[in-house]
Formats: C-alpha cells, structure tokens, sequence
C-alpha cells in the first residue's frame, strides 16, 4: 500500500509558469483555478495542516503543475473514496468530470495567471460544527514513536454534572503533519475503570489501540461520538438529533499518527463539541460486522489468496432495542442519516447497502478501491429510510497475495476487519 508521504506528493496542485495573457474562453488561475482549489485543496493544501505544501496563491502552485495530470487523471486528489453511483453525500470533495477538464485546459493553454478581478469567491459545500459548547484537551503533548502508523487512545474526562446530547463534533489536530484521523468513543461509568486499567498498565500516556478503543469486549460495543479526517471541517448532526451522554462518563480519544514525513515531534489534539441538553431524536452511530468473524474468528484470509470476499445479510430491526440499549426501538421503522466502512491493509473494496423486502437495493457506501489512509463517514443527502422488513448487506474483499500467512480478524495492522456502520435515529 502506498504511504502517505507518496499520496501527499501527488496531491492536486494547478500550477502557473510564465506570463501568457488569455483569450476570454480560457480558464486562469483567478477565473477558474482558484475557486475550485478553495473548495477542493484548502482543507488540506493549508498552513500547518496535513498536506506538505499550501494551495492558497498563485506562487504556490508554480512548482506543482506536472504532478496535476497525473492525480487528476487517475481521480486521486482531492482524495473521496466513495464510488461513483451509490449515493450522493454532503461534502463531496471529488471532481467533476467538468472541473477535471477545466483544471488540464488551464494546464494546456500555459497555466495562465490571469487577473486578480476575475475571481468570485466560492461558498464550500463542506460540512462544518457550527458551535462549540465543550472543549476537551490531552492534558500534555505526547509523541509518537510507532512507524509507520501508530494507534494511540487517551481516556479524557467528561465534566458535564447533568445528561447532554451531542449535537456536533469536530477534532483539532495538534500537529496535522502527523495526525491522520480522529475518533472519539463514549466510555459509560459501568465501563470507565476497564479504560483506566488499560491506561493506568502503560508507562506512557494513553495505551496502544489499533482498530478499536479496547476495554470491553475488546471495544467492540463501544460507541462512536464523532469522527475527523483530513479536510474535516467537523460537523453539525442531523438537526434536533444527538448522542447522549450521562454524567459519569469519560472520552476515548483515539488518534491514528503517521510518521512517514515526521518523527519525534509532539502532538497535542483537541476535541470540539455541540451538546444540547435534549434533543427530538437520540441518535447512535452503530457499528455493523457479524459477530462470528469476531467472536468464532471465522473471517479466514488464506495466505497466498488475491480475491477472498466475506459478505453478511442481516435485518437488525427485531434486536435494534438489545444492541443500543433501547435507544432505537425494537421493530420499528428509522432512518438511516451516514454510513461508514473500515478495513486494514489487506483491503480492496467493500460495500454496506439496504436490502429492502420488495427485492430492491439502496446503496449506503461503496469503496471500490480502498485505501488504508482515507477513512471517514459519510452524509446522505436524503435521510434513507429503514423498514423493519428490510436487512442490511455488508461485503468486504480482501488480497492477501503476497503474504505466506493467513489473516484473520483482530486489532494489530497485520491482522483484519469488516465492519460498516451507520448514523440511526427513530
């Protein structure tokens, strides 16, 4: 799989060199260039953020534009894993076919600068938190040791003295050169002290957690309160909706640091909330695997193997009041708002979609070319509505074709997941 240093390098970067006037049909830098990459390439291409140089003038594509073609061509930046015809998100970060051919005509006619009076600022379609309420913190920097990625969660305090509703979520890196993603997991008081003990058993802050938060069952119940990937502006969820959380509780922070362009160099992340102290509808984001590939370790990858797929139908409704405690009610109709997908190395594609009664298929999330270093959850634009006759469809495709050992499902970076999940309320 390639590292994060070779992605980074390819970002999209729309690039200008010499002095060349344009025709009044030929796209520049500030008619055409420079509206797409506030939208498409800032997220990233920003001071002190993830991506290795800045897209915010014209100087700083100068060096950049033979590398355009290549990642645009291939439709690898601005990185959006989901395929083509599943579904249609908020913040969707791809280009257009039309927006690909306006980026390589810019490059063709001589990647003219233009005039500054020509540029009409652009409003991003990206989703964004749109209020803070509670701000948590690592209490110090820690650095990171592990190579090439590392895995480190952190058990945070939760100060609320009475019930609040998330409402909203987003993560600050600390450092963006090496922070890749962000998760934060709710630790209920039944379970803080298994956290602490994990904390408390390694010398260094926090402990080792690769996939999942551990504790518990390995984690595997452990919910999910938000996430962040690069380019994330974080995010309000579904109006009047939230995920409760009782005083008592703490925060898992899971972070996963790359140290493929940096070593030995501190972070210190923060995690932002919007909490309400109700909501219409308490939401859960629910993971989704079957429990035999984790529990029974049924999810062999043979060694040697280039295509080994493992696919899972199955209609959560009659049990949705058992696995979320009541928060969802047992055979009732809801409504499913994101959808996410996680695998490890060893991945190649993988699908989560609607089954419905009628014989009938509703696409949630399609990765049809998987990529270890892009993971994230993603927003329907039209809610998708969930009948209690209808299942859920998991599939995961694997290559293990270079190895002599066979996976199986676990934490560690060589082992293996398929898991899906999704944002459900009433």
């Amino acid at each position: 799989m390639r590292r994060l240093a070779f992605v980074l390098s390819s970002l999209v970067a729309v690039a200008g060199c010499g002095s060349k006037s344009a025709s009044p049909s030929t796209p520049t830098y500030w008619s055409a260039i420079k509206p797409l990459a506030d939208q498409k390439c800032a997220p990233c291409h920003s001071e002190n953020n993830i991506a290795p140089f800045t897209l915010s003038s014209f100087a700083d594509f100068k060096d950049h534009t033979d590398k355009v073609r290549v990642a645009v061509a291939a439709k690898k930046m601005p990185p959006w894993p989901p395929g083509k015809g599943c579904s249609d998100y908020l913040g969707d970060r791809s280009l257009s076919d039309d927006e690909i051919n306006t980026i390589t005509s810019w490059i063709d006619a001589g990647a003219v600068e233009g005039n500054p009076n020509e540029y009409q600022a652009t409003v991003s379609n990206a989703p964004r938190l749109s209020r803070i309420d509670r701000s948590l913190k690592l209490d110090n920097a820690y650095t990171p040791t592990l190579k090439p990625d590392e895995y480190r969660c952190f058990l945070m305090d939760w100060p609320e003295t009475e019930t609040k509703y998330i409402s909203g979520f987003r993560a600050n890196p600390g450092n963006a050169n090496i922070v890749h993603h962000v998760i934060a997991f709710l630790a209920q008081p039944a379970d803080v002290a298994a956290y602490e003990q994990l904390d408390a058993a390694d010398p260094t802050p926090g402990w080792v957690c690769f996939g999942g938060p551990g504790g518990p069952n390995g984690g595997a119940g452990a919910r999910w309160l938000g996430a962040w990937a690069p380019g994330s502006l974080g995010t309000d969820y579904p109006a009047n909706t939230g995920l409760k959380v009782v005083p008592g509780s703490k925060v898992v922070m899971q972070i996963h640091y790359n140290l493929s362009k940096l070593d030995g160099v501190p972070d210190q992340t923060s995690v932002d909330f919007k909490l309400d102290p109700t909501v219409q509808k308490e939401g859960i984001i629910q993971p989704w695997t079957n429990p035999e590939w984790v529990q029974q370790k049924t999810m062999t990858i043979p060694a040697g193997t280039a295509d080994q797929m493992f696919e899972w139908t199955f209609n959560p409704s009659p049990y949705f009041g058992y696995i979320t405690d009541n928060v969802i009610p047992t055979g009732e109709a809801v409504t499913m708002w994101s959808a996410n997908l996680h695998m490890h190395t060893r991945g190649v594609s993988a699908r989560i979609e609607i089954q419905h009664a009628d014989g009938t298929r509703d696409c949630m999330l399609d990765i049809p070319k998987w990529d270890f270093h892009w993971q994230g959850s993603y927003s329907f634009q039209t809610p998708k509505p969930y009948a209690p006759t209808d299942k859920i469809h998991l599939q995961c495709h694997f290559d293990n074709s270079d190895s002599t050992i066979a996976r199986n499902w676990g934490e560690g970076t060589d082992d293996e997941m398929c898991l899906g999940g999704f944002y459900v309320t009433k």
